[in-house]
């Protein structure tokens, strides 16, 4: 494994010395530096872990080198060092970037264990920011399935809302069309990306402990409160806030919500002062929230104040041909998720999708998938497995006599049973490529019956 590379800065050679010794014995690797340009030469080269700086260099202040090393890789770990530590000069590295602040002489086993713990928290940063950028590739709006008009227009809104200041944005539509989805769409396109998106269910958290779970609580605000408790909007400083289910919350807490979208300020339970706070609240509901606000359900001025910004999710019965594009797009997670080789839906089933109404929307076309996924045991999804209640609610149940009469109506003259039977045998067989549990899935006989009609009627080869 190789050694951990620390870049040593400092313009007096028996410093250079005594740190790069140091280092050594503490199995480090190391490369020295003298001056300014030499440390920014060195640290594009070499690009050490660590980099220990002094901060009177004899071309220029080591907080300028500071802000040039974090301007060229914003992770990097600089501890500074100098002989003279100053208020002014500790708040300006600290706030420069600087992990930490050593004065000379330095004690050996301090700037070991600040050595050690920059570098594990640079490693937590790397791996913070590599979450992260999965994060914003898997919830990037290019990974929102749609070409159908309607979300054509809400993901081009989308983009448009991400890339602006709006402090708050309201969702609606109905349960389970992706309201969350296009939530983290919003935050990790945003200039926000970078901070934390923290989600709550308006609907999943007592009303006696909601507001705490928002705003935190000061230490003894109430008999259990042992200890000061940061809320979720403090945790999700700098970034986005997702209220899901709004239309929950109690009519009091609208109105401490409402004061700080307003305000951007907020107080904790017990607290005696405002805190200064930069979030985006997204705020989703199933509910018509204007219909809510005008029966006295929802404060009328907290939804006129998140509904400056409102993006309406489509249902997937308006999306046209997305419901099909979804329905692969779960069949390749499905595949990869159960070791399946399912190359997508016969022609009868996509005809039943375009057709079934899908009350619960995305997610219970994701839950259908998943499961024919696991009962198909074919390369193609037909509708042996289909839940009962969707062929049913698309008409294509059982066809009564009447629908049959309509189908295959009786020639004046008369016809051979076994004739129109052969027929729909070699049509079957046909349509489904030949595969026998399919064909039999159509003619709604079993696989033996299929076989046992193929052995009898004339020109037809033994299975």
């Amino acid at each position: 494994m190789a050694k951990e590379k620390i870049l040593v800065v400092d313009d007096e050679q028996g410093i250079r010395w005594s740190l790069t010794e140091a280092l050594r014995i503490w199995d480090y690797s190391f490369v020295e530096a003298s001056t300014i340009e030499a440390a920014l030469a060195a640290f594009d080269a070499e690009q050490p872990a660590a980099v220990l700086l002094d901060i009177n260099l004899p071309d220029g202040s080591g907080l300028d080198a500071l802000r040039e090393i974090k301007s060229r890789n914003p992770q990097a770990v600089v501890i500074m060092i100098t002989a003279n530590v100053m208020v002014e000069d500790t708040i300006s590295a600290l706030r420069g970037g600087a992990y930490d602040f050593i004065g000379k002489p330095f004690n050996p086993e301090e700037l070991r264990v600040t050595i050690r713990n920059g570098l594990e928290a640079g490693e937590l940063r790397k791996e913070v920011t590599t979450v992260r950028r999965e994060r914003a590739s898997r919830f990037s709006f290019d990974k929102m399935v749609g070409s159908s008009p309607a979300m054509t227009e809400l993901l081009a809104l989308g983009r448009k809302v991400a890339a602006s200041e709006a402090s708050a944005v309201l969702l609606q539509g109905e349960s389970g069309t992706g309201k969350d989805l296009l939530a983290k769409a919003i935050h990790y396109t945003s200039r926000r990306a970078t901070s934390p998106f923290v989600a709550i269910n308006c609907a999943a958290i007592p009303g006696t402990l909601i507001e705490s779970e928002l705003f935190g609580y000061e230490k003894g605000a109430f008999t259990d409160a042992r200890a000061k408790k940061e809320g979720l909007l403090e945790q999700a400083e700098s970034g986005t806030l997702f209220l899901d289910e709004i239309g929950e919350l109690e009519l009091s807490l609208q109105a401490k919500l409402l004061r700080v979208l307003e305000e951007g300020s907020f107080r904790r339970v017990g607290g005696l002062k405002d805190l200064p706070l930069d979030v985006r609240v997204i705020a989703a509901s199933n509910r018509n929230l204007r219909s809510e606000s005008e029966a006295n359900r929802f404060r009328v001025d907290l939804f006129y104040r998140l509904s400056v910004i409102q993006l309406d999710v489509p249902p997937l019965r308006d999306r046209g041909d997305d419901v099909i594009v979804l329905a692969h797009q779960f069949i390749a997670r499905f595949n990869e998720k159960l070791g399946k080789r399912i190359s997508g839906l016969t022609s009868e089933v996509a005809s039943l999708f375009r057709r079934y109404s899908w009350p619960g929307n995305v997610r219970e076309l994701r839950n259908v998938i998943e499961r024919v996924s696991i009962l198909e045991d074919g390369d193609v999804i037909t509708t042996r497995y289909l839940p009962s209640d969707l062929a049913r609610k698309t008409g294509t149940a059982e066809a009564t006599s009447d629908d049959l009469a309509s189908l295959f109506p009786l020639p004046p003259d008369g016809v051979a049973l076994d004739e129109v039977e052969f027929s729909l045998v070699k049509q079957a067989l046909a349509r489904s490529g030949g595969n026998q549990t399919r064909a039999a899935d159509l003619l709604r006989i079993s696989r033996d019956q299929l076989r046992y009609r193929m052995k009898k009627l004339p020109d037809t080869p033994e299975p």
